[in-house]
């Protein structure tokens, strides 16, 4: 008996028998789950894990003492599978982003300047659509779009309404990434390219710009690393 259960433990690990893919417990491949071709590549799972943000733009140089503000993002993706090889995943995240810097032209939230270090929280409902690529079994790239809300800003910790600080509500660009998966499980990285401004055009004030105006172009630039678990319909 011993004898028998070590050979099909060997199967299964190397893709042997149907009898064995079903039946054994333990490490299994992607491939292992599917009950037609594109099958693996069907179902949903949730997902969380590390953000390491700051920003980018034509305006970034009038920021100095700029460092990546780490937090977090979780949510649940559902994937589509065309193939065994291709599928369309979408996701729903929560996602806390944000930099730190400090700023000659910066102003606080009654119009003082204010020369100091600070911290920015961003918080973010996001929905990219991604195109999968398995270009081996177990390990897949993904690229495609992104839309982003902004629900909450804090600026050093304290709340503040994002018409009255000119936030832009809605943000959107591209994501890419590599992912690896060991059964229902999954692991991997991506970069998030934001291209809409974090803030709306600079407002007016009798006529002349906000000192603000000059630290408007800024954009998110987002690193992700998470982990995840599916389940194949």
């Amino acid at each position: 008996m011993k004898k028998i259960a070590l050979i099909l433990s060997l199967c299964a690990l190397c893709g042997g028998s149907a009898f064995a893919q079903r039946g054994v417990e333990g490490i299994r491949k992607s491939s292992d789950y599917q009950t037609t071709p594109d099958s693996r590549n069907n179902g949903f799972g949730l997902k969380g894990g590390w953000n390491a943000s700051t920003i980018r733009g034509a305006e970034q140089k009038n920021y100095s003492d700029l460092s990546a503000r780490n937090n977090f993002h979780a949510g649940a993706y559902a994937q589509f599978g065309f193939s065994p090889q291709t599928s369309l995943q979408v996701e729903a995240l929560y996602s806390r982003q944000g930099y730190k810097a400090a700023s000659q032209y910066r102003t606080t939230s009654a119009g003082a300047p204010n020369t100091a270090k600070y911290e920015t929280q961003l918080d973010y409902v996001q929905v990219p659509v991604m195109f999968v690529y398995n270009f081996v079994d177990n390990v897949s790239f993904h690229v495609g779009p992104q839309v982003s809300l902004l629900v909450n800003a804090k600026e050093n910790k304290n709340s503040v309404n994002l018409s009255d600080r000119n936030y832009n509500s809605l943000d959107y660009g591209a994501v890419g990434g590599i992912e690896a998966r060991v059964g229902p499980a999954r692991i991997g990285g991506r970069y998030v390219l934001s291209l809409g401004d974090i803030y709306n055009d600079p407002k007016m004030e009798n006529g002349v710009m906000t000192p603000d105006s000059r630290i408007d172009n800024i954009k998110n630039s987002v690193i992700q690393v998470y982990v995840g678990f599916g389940f194949s319909q």
